[in-house]
């Protein structure tokens, strides 16, 4: 994550992302979530770049991991257009690792006190990492077997032939056969690989299908770090001597102390209550994906209950969108110029996503209440697409959408029906 992080402000994805922007699509109940100047913002990515340096070498392990947790989530909460599974993936472990202590046996920290060192930990706490990527790899399974993943093999007919000028096999990109066999095998992957990966017997073939599988997201999808952090957290799988094997080579390159053995009456009273909130945790996990099933109309259409559901790349959507705000009193109406307000990015993740295209309308509401128009009326003409569907209205164009009141648990009316 370091990398990743030093990799993030290189691109200059900080001053465009979190610096540039005049208005922000933030999550509901963190509205208070906001970006800071731009030194400051410099410097809390900074800060989570160290911590997570710090992570990794066991150093300071308990404030580093909680200082990650809190920078990396921050920043994300910051702006919902900026929204990925993976960077949900990693709070979420970040957030398991608090309690974790993965910083007794090799690591910085038990060099500097070697009464820190342990040899065991309860199972349940590997089994939990364990838990986390099977819930993320099932679900993300469960979410492919639909009509256009399988049937359809859409979004991979749209975006396969892009990578048709690959040297010897690019012209395979091109045959519908493979996007067929890329749909259905990822599919397959997904739902079986947990499982493969808890038998000793599989799991160095399931490994090396995890190995392919993410290099061949990587070259194929821009999804930056995400494919190494996969293939080297998936290692938790192996057995512990397996992992002690790698220690000991390291070992013999590193002074490191020797093993003690584990366990005080503390710990023992530590382990109730991370064990508590461990199964808080994951009772949450197991529900928040399925929480769609409580609104009608089609998900990837109206994406209740879309986020934080490990639907990763199932859908190729895109949209357009015109807003026009009318003082009720003078009749005059003006259109709003979008550029004016959101980044070229916010645009685009607004127009496919009915929330954020309401949220919009509701700071519109507020801009033109500043103006002195105490009620204006706020409409949208927007037009999606959906996994090649073609072009169709979105969003009822007659509703006021600034009178709506931004209520995630009721069904979203003024979303138009997706028919095909």
């Amino acid at each position: 994550m370091t990398v990743g992080i030093i990799r993030f402000a290189l691109n200059g994805w900080i001053e465009e992302m979190y610096l540039k922007p005049g208005f922000f699509f933030t999550y509901a109940g963190f509205e208070w979530v906001q970006p800071f100047s731009p030194l400051l913002m410099y410097a809390w990515f900074a800060f989570s770049g160290i911590a997570a340096l710090f992570i990794a070498l066991g150093l300071y392990y308990r404030f580093s991991t909680i200082l990650f947790f809190i920078t990396f989530t921050y920043i994300e909460l910051i702006d919902k257009s900026n929204y990925l599974n993976h960077y949900y993936f990693i709070s979420i472990v970040a957030f398991l690792m608090i309690f974790l202590p993965a910083n007794r046996y090799f690591s910085l920290d038990t060099y500097r006190n070697p009464a820190l060192e342990i040899e065991k930990i309860p199972a349940w706490m590997i089994n939990s990492l364990k838990l986390q990527l099977g819930i993320v790899y099932f679900y993300a399974g469960i979410a492919k077997l639909n009509y256009d993943w399988l049937i359809n093999a859409m979004p991979l007919k749209i975006w396969l032939p892009a990578n048709a000028g690959w040297p010897v096999i690019g012209s395979l990109f091109d045959e519908e056969w493979v996007a067929y066999l890329f749909s259905w095998s990822g599919a397959i992957y997904d739902l079986m690989i947990p499982f493969l990966l808890l038998s000793a017997r599989f799991r160095p073939v399931a490994y090396f299908a995890v190995i392919v599988f993410h290099v061949l997201t990587w070259i194929l999808f821009p999804i930056g770090m995400f494919p190494y952090v996969m293939i080297l957290l998936t290692l938790i799988f192996f057995s512990p001597s397996f992992h002690l094997k790698i220690i000991g080579f390291l070992k013999n390159l590193l002074p490191v102390n020797n093993v003690k053995a584990f366990s005080t009456p503390q710990a023992f009273t530590a382990k109730k209550l991370i064990l508590f909130v461990f199964c808080l945790h994951f009772f949450i996990q197991v529900l928040l994906p399925l929480r769609y099933l409580l609104f009608p109309g089609k998900l990837f259409w109206t994406e209740q209950g879309y986020r934080f559901s490990w639907r990763v790349m199932l859908m190729e959507k895109a949209g357009t969108a015109f807003f026009y705000v009318t003082d009720p009193v003078s009749g005059g109406t003006d259109e709003i110029s979008i550029c004016d307000y959101l980044t070229t990015n916010q645009e685009k993740m607004m127009c496919t996503q009915p929330d954020m295209i309401l949220q919009f309308a509701h700071f519109l509401k507020k801009e033109y209440q500043k103006k002195g128009i105490a009620d204006p009326i706020v409409k949208v003409e927007s037009y999606a697409t959906l996994n090649g569907s073609g072009s169709r209205l979105y969003i009822d164009p007659n509703v006021n959408l600034s009178a709506l009141s931004d209520n995630h648990f009721s069904t979203r009316t003024w979303v138009l029906p997706f028919e095909r």
